[in-house]
C-alpha cells in the first residue's frame, strides 16, 4: 500500500493543477475534499489494468474527482462496493444482447468507463486531458453509482428529505426531451451529445457539467441545475470568480 504524505503541498498543487474546476471550492471545503480523497483511497481496493502503474498522482486525481460529488453527502453514498479499476485509456468490454426475435448478438464495446451495480467502477486514465475528448470519466461514472443507490440507473437517484420526486421529473424530463431533439436535429451542442443516449446518461453527463462548467448548465437548463444543487448540496456556479 502506498503511503501518502498529507502535508505535501507540491503534490497537491501538481495534481489539482489538472483539475481547475476545483477552484470554486472555498479553502475549508478544499481541505475537506483532500481528506476525503485520502480516506477514499484507503477504503477502496485499487487495481491497475493492462500493466498500468497506479502512481500516487493518478490515485489522488481520481479520488479527488470521485469525492467531489459526495463532498456534502458523505461516504455512505458509495456503500456496497469496493473496487476501482483503472485502465490506460479506452478499453473494450464483451457484450451479449438478445434481440426481440431471440437471437443473441455478441460484440465488444469500446468504453472510457463503466460502473457496475454492486460491483467496481472501471475508469480510463488519460495522461493528456485532451485525450479524454472533453469527458470527465470519473465524475460521470460516480454519478452512475449514486444513481444506482435505488436500483438500475434511470436518471433518478434517491432524493434527500425536502426534495420532491415530481420537481425532479418536471426539471429533467423536458430538459432531456429538448436535448434529444436538439441532437437529432444535428445541432452541435455545448453539452456532450452522449447525454441523449438515455435518461441515466443525461444525469451523468449533466453531473459532469454541473461540476466542471456549472454556468453552462445553469444557462441551458436552469431547473436541472436547481435540482442538482439540491441533490449534491453544492452550488458550483456561486463559487466562480466574477
Amino acid at each position: 500500500m502506498q503511503v501518502f504524505d498529507v502535508d505535501a503541498p507540491a503534490q497537491w498543487a501538481r495534481v489539482e493543477a489538472g483539475l481547475p474546476f476545483l477552484d470554486y471550492l472555498a479553502t475549508a471545503d478544499r481541505t475537506r475534499l483532500r481528506e476525503m480523497a485520502l480516506q477514499f483511497i484507503a477504503q477502496k481496493e485499487w487495481s491497475g489494468a493492462q500493466e498500468l502503474t497506479l502512481t500516487q498522482d493518478i490515485q489522488l486525481s481520481i479520488a479527488l474527482q470521485a469525492c467531489l460529488p459526495v463532498l456534502n453527502l458523505g461516504f455512505d453514498s458509495y456503500r456496497g462496493w469496493v473496487g476501482v479499476i483503472v485502465y490506460p485509456g479506452d478499453f473494450v468490454i464483451p457484450r451479449r444482447l438478445m434481440s426481440e426475435d431471440g437471437v443473441v448478438h455478441e460484440f465488444v464495446d469500446s468504453v472510457a468507463g463503466e460502473a457496475w451495480e454492486g460491483g467496481p467502477v472501471l475508469i480510463s486514465w488519460f495522461d493528456q486531458p485532451e485525450e479524454a475528448d472533453g469527458m470527465n470519466v470519473v465524475i460521470h461514472e460516480f454519478a452512475h453509482k449514486l444513481d444506482m443507490l435505488n436500483g438500475p440507473p434511470d436518471g433518478l437517484p434517491p432524493l434527500h428529505e425536502g426534495m420532491r420526486r415530481q420537481d425532479w421529473i418536471d426539471a429533467f424530463e423536458p430538459a432531456y426531451e429538448d436535448f434529444c431533439a436538439r441532437v437529432d436535429d444535428g445541432e452541435v451542442t455545448a453539452i456532450d451529445p452522449y447525454a441523449a443516449e438515455h435518461p441515466a446518461e443525461f444525469f451523468a453527463v449533466t453531473s459532469e457539467v454541473f461540476f466542471e462548467t456549472p454556468e453552462l448548465l445553469r444557462a441551458e437548463y436552469p431547473a436541472v441545475y436547481t435540482q442538482m444543487r439540491l441533490f449534491y448540496r453544492q452550488d458550483p456556479a456561486a463559487g466562480l470568480p466574477t
